[in-house]
């Protein structure tokens, strides 16, 4: 927390973590015994992952890869092929051409006139 201000001016988005800290280390501790500070652990571990979502981003990854592993496990039964995907479905359709236009092939080759 470098000046405890947030992008808006107001109090950053890790302040209530800090104050929550701050607080347990009050009640726990003093000048002679600071033993009690093995208890500020959990509201430490909260604090530190405001500041860097260290744990957010390993959930994050491990559910991208069981996706994957389910995504794989399980094809799609009318997945596209991959001809149809290169070219958008565009191409290799001559008769929906001919559909659309209501042509044969041998005008739109330029066979006749």
């Amino acid at each position: 927390m470098a000046s405890g201000y947030g992008l808006s001016g107001g109090p950053s988005r890790c302040f209530p973590f800090w104050q929550e800290l701050l607080a347990c280390y009050v009640v726990n501790t003093n000048t002679d015994d600071v033993s009690g500070a093995k208890k500020c652990v959990p509201a430490l571990e909260d604090y530190y992952e405001c500041l860097h979502h260290r744990k957010e981003k390993a959930r994050a990854i491990e559910l991208q890869r069981a996706y994957r592993r389910a995504e794989a496990a399980h094809p799609r039964e009318n997945a596209p092929r991959p001809g149809a995907i290169r070219n958008l479905g565009l191409l290799d359709r001559e008769e929906d051409t001919e559909d659309v236009l209501g042509t044969n092939r041998s005008i739109t080759a330029g066979n006749g006139k």
